[in-house]
């Protein structure tokens, strides 16, 4: 794996904060170069999971025409990079990400992962029982409904057993499992995605790719039954999931820096996101937190929670059941969706801090403890309405980050001491029982040997190509050459059982030329996603939990402008959801301009068969 990013300059001091102290600073990422001219085509690059050295650590770099960013890399979410002809950024420029299980205080607003000045001085403790809900002020910055429901746009029809269905982004992306990734039996049953009579697709509507000064975050898409939702330049716009008309605009003050990978049945979530715009004179952090009613088309409140006297940016968020939790070494706080009433904030002179939780139909903490020499990772389960410790799992000392792949059944990613070596995050896994924090499993997945990848430094529940779900662990394995070469590379997806870590002996080949990607569970069956070669389009299939026999669910078409589109939409780097039958992609960054392509580069595009 990748390690850590230099140490920041020092800063002059600043007040406010909590979080242990820092005796070794936390890396930072590197400064971004100065972009001097457009970029050459890029050149053909491996598959996802082909194994490689791990590189040196690089900053984010200026989108290539095809393949968003150099290496198949992003820049952290809500991170903007200068335009051409600007000098780069000084260290603490507005979005770049904060390392959450650094030590810190909190620096002055705007400046997230400026070093501390003024840290407490706790020691290594015990985490407590609970999060505390009485203490540091809440600044409530807006209560805003902007109801922007467009006439003829909506249908209302609920699902049986009350409330929308909505299709959990987390699962569609190999993120937390959630509801669709409980489930203890080990067959193949209980699926909802239809087998159409024809697989064939084609592609229902495209979203075009905006443009920016910087590689602006549009990270955030969601699906329900009455809308199919995306991030886009400080906005967020509702389409109709079919015919991709527009049904409403959330707009925004700024871009969003992170969003909830979660909904609610009734389909609310919440998203992280600055409060202006980033530019020389206007300094901001991730510090506005929103809920998002999505069928409705409307933000329903805004929170910001300070830290001394400067709001906490915070890069995690995420909902479980009815609450929004965020984290952050400054400091945790969580809100009841409905209503946003505090349901704990941060505790001055704790001696631990929820680095950020994974949602779904549970709330899971990262809670580290300690600094960042002798410090401790306990992953806690919490009631998502007091905040109050079920159970606690302490991970092994040495273990410095963790990544949070499902919650339930809950499966943690770590990267145990450091020998993963692809940059993936992830060389181990841990399933925990999580009623009584015992550790069912550990499982070991060298990263020479299978793919997925997490990014548990900056990101709690950023887990790609990993589904937990029906008693069993789903991974792909690298990408290797098939029957041709290197030329028809492929992999397959396999399986571990949660209770005895042990592999169960399921295995299926993606075949010649095609790489399978484990999105989500649907009952007890599996959804993935096949990236195809180069003269094919991309399928989705579902793969029987007990006979592991893959049905295929859609085929997108092998025409130039679908194909172009889909080859943008690299599954370790993109938003894959598929639900409904229908299979939508899109990026995370906006297009730097100035910067071109040979074709039509596309912020979503959606697809579609006939039935």
């Amino acid at each position: 794996m990748t390690q850590p990013p230099p140490p920041p300059p020092n800063q002059p001091p600043q007040q406010g904060g909590f979080g242990p102290p820092n005796p070794q600073q936390p890396p930072q990422p590197a400064q971004p170069p100065q972009p001097q001219q457009p970029p050459q085509p890029p050149q053909p690059q491996p598959g996802y999971g082909y194994p490689q050295a791990a590189p040196a650590p690089q900053p984010p770099q200026p989108p290539q025409p095809g393949y968003g960013y150099p290496g198949g890399q992003q820049p952290p979410y809500g991170q903007q990079l200068p335009a051409q002809g600007q000098q780069p950024p000084a260290y603490g420029y507005p979005g770049q990400p904060q390392n959450p299980y650094a030590q810190p205080a909190q620096p002055g607003y705007g400046y997230p992962g400026q070093p501390p000045t003024a840290p407490m001085h706790p020691q290594p403790g015990q985490s407590g029982g609970g999060r505390n809900n009485t203490t540091l002020l809440i600044v409530v910055a807006a209560v805003v409904a902007i109801a922007l429901i467009v006439a003829g746009g909506f249908w209302y029809a609920n699902s049986s057993g009350g409330g929308d269905k909505t299709h959990d982004a987390a699962s569609s992306s190999g993120g937390t499992g959630g509801k669709n990734g409980s489930g203890g039996g080990t067959g193949g049953t209980g699926g909802k995605e239809k087998v159409p009579a024809n697989p064939a697709a084609h592609v229902l509507f495209q979203v075009p790719l905006p443009t920016a000064d910087g590689a602006v975050s549009t990270a955030g898409s969601w699906l329900t039954d009455k809308v199919y939702a995306k991030s886009g330049l400080a906005e967020i716009v509702g389409y109709d999931p079919v015919k991709g008309t527009k049904l409403w605009t959330i707009p925004l003050p700024g871009p969003v820096c992170a969003a909830s990978p979660h909904a609610t049945a009734d389909g609310k979530t919440a998203i992280v996101y600055q409060p202006k715009w980033n530019t020389k004179k206007n300094i901001a952090g991730c510090t506005q937190i929103s809920a998002i009613d999505l069928n409705a088309g409307k933000k329903l409140w805004t929170q910001s929670v300070k830290s001394g006297d400067s709001p906490i940016n915070y890069q995690n968020v995420t909902v479980a059941q009815r609450t929004v939790a965020v984290g952050d070494s400054n400091g945790a706080a969580a809100f009841d969706i409905d209503s946003d009433k505090p349901l704990w904030l941060p505790k001055p002179g704790d001696n631990c801090y929820d680095a950020g939780y994974g949602g779904g139909d549970k709330l899971v903490a990262v809670r580290k403890c300690g600094d960042s020499a002798n410090g401790q990772l306990l992953i806690q389960t919490l009631d998502p309405k007091t905040g109050k410790v079920i159970s606690e799992y302490k991970m092994d000392s040495g273990i410095q980050y963790a990544s949070i792949v499902s919650t339930d059944p809950l499966v943690v990613a770590a990267d145990v001491g450091d020998s993963a070596g692809d940059g993936s995050e992830v060389s181990d896994y841990f399933s925990i029982d999580s009623k009584t924090g015992k550790l069912l499993a550990h499982i070991s997945a060298p990263g020479k040997t299978y793919g997925g990848k997490c990014d548990g430094i900056y990101r709690i529940e950023a887990c790609k190509s990993i589904v937990a779900g029906n008693g069993k662990l789903y991974v792909p394995t690298e990408e290797h050459d098939g029957s041709g070469g290197a030329l028809n590379s492929t992999n397959e997806i396999v399986s571990f059982d949660l209770n005895t870590g042990k592999p169960t002996g399921q295995r299926l080949e993606a075949g010649d030329g095609y790489l399978l990607s484990p999105l989500r569970m649907d009952g007890g069956n599996l959804i993935a996603y096949k990236k195809p070669p180069y003269d094919k389009g991309g399928q989705v299939v579902s793969i029987d939990g007990g006979s592991f026999k893959a049905t295929k669910l859609l085929e997108n078409p092998a025409l130039d402008d679908a194909q172009n589109a889909e080859a943008n939409m690299l599954p370790e780097d993109s938003e894959i959801l598929f639900g409904d039958g229908r299979l939508y992609m899109s990026q995370i960054y906006a297009k730097e301009k100035g910067w071109s392509s040979d074709g039509k580069e596309d912020l979503a595009v959606a697809y579609g068969t006939n039935g």
